[in-house]
């Protein structure tokens, strides 16, 4: 819409008139030299009173045009938001053959809670950049950074069990992520706070690099891991233990406390929502959006058309 920035100049507007009616005349001066033919041309040369009425009706509209390129009229475009620079969050998804299990939710395996509930948390992370890593016997970066969250989210729905490895490799998949810092080291992303939430329901049992060592590597690089242990609790009984027995609790404990992070045991949806729920609180989003809108200035139009008004009425007293 059109706006425009100095609206105070419309004071300015009746500035000739008030000239003309407050300011007294110019008193005539008799001391002067005499030339008969500067007199002639004196009675020839139209006055402002012989002016024709279009000439007077020039002078106002050019008056009208200096006054409307002063109040420089501007044209705002669609409110867009400011760019802000959040929080760099990875997300280490356990993809192993045992995310397959239906324990958390009636007939729906891990990894489909998994992706339903950390779907809903990347939604949440507007001005964050999210990346995704997938692992099994082998990591995989299923996503790089990206502000879009939508794309980030679709590579996490598109996650299957076992396309990484039936096993489960923790540490190598703390080293990809480790990468992924290191990368960004000569970039603008550089000093932007980066966490890594790895989720897995099992303990390491391949892969190269130890996890405590993985770990101890994430702190000196300021990379906070949080961990979460998901699958159905251990119950004893006389039968024996039922539930996610496979889940090395230990050390996923260690790796938190060694990067800075915590650790937190999802037995359920509900519980893995409140999970993430935490998360965010522990690494809030950046503030509210801070908006702006494209201005694009109009007032060299009525100031070109001023100086050409001008020329004319310069080219009319000349004549």
């Amino acid at each position: 819409m059109i706006h425009f920035a100095w609206l105070w100049m419309l004071l300015f507007l009746p500035l000739p008139w008030l000239s003309r009616r407050l300011l007294p005349h110019q008193p005539l001066i008799h001391q002067a030299v005499f030339f008969p033919l500067a007199r002639g041309m004196a009675a020839e040369a139209p006055t402002a009173h012989d002016a024709p009425r279009w000439y007077h009706r020039l002078r106002l509209l050019l008056w009208l045009l200096f006054i409307l390129a002063a109040m420089r009229p501007q044209w705002l475009g669609t409110p867009r938001p400011i760019a802000q620079t959040g929080r760099l969050i990875m997300l280490a998804i356990d993809v192993s053959g045992s995310m397959a299990t239906p324990d958390m939710a009636r007939s729906r395996s891990r990894l489909a809670v998994v992706q339903e509930v950390a779907g809903t948390f990347i939604k949440q992370r507007e001005g964050d950049q999210i990346g995704l890593i997938v692992f099994g016997s082998h990591p995989y970066l299923q996503s790089p950074f990206t502000q879009d969250l939508e794309t980030a989210n679709r590579f996490l729905q598109e996650a299957l069990v076992g396309e990484a490895g039936s096993a489960t490799a923790i540490g190598d998949a703390i080293g990809l992520a480790l990468q992924q810092r290191q990368s960004l080291q000569q970039s603008h992303n550089a000093q932007s706070p980066m966490v890594l939430i790895l989720l897995t329901d099992g303990g390491n049992n391949a892969g190269l690099m130890p996890p405590e060592e993985a770990a101890r590597l994430a702190a000196h690089e300021h990379l906070r891991i949080y961990t979460i242990g998901v699958g159905a609790p251990v119950e004893h009984s006389f039968f024996g233990a039922s539930g996610n027995t496979d889940l090395d609790e230990t050390t996923l404990k260690s790796i938190a406390r060694l990067s800075g992070g915590l650790y937190f045991r999802a037995t359920d949806a509900e519980a893995l929502s409140q999970v993430y729920q935490r998360i965010n609180q522990l690494e809030p989003v950046p503030g509210q959006a801070h908006w702006y809108r494209p201005t694009t200035d109009y007032f060299y139009w009525p100031l070109a058309l001023a100086l050409l008004l001008s020329l004319l009425l310069a080219a009319f007293r000349e004549y």
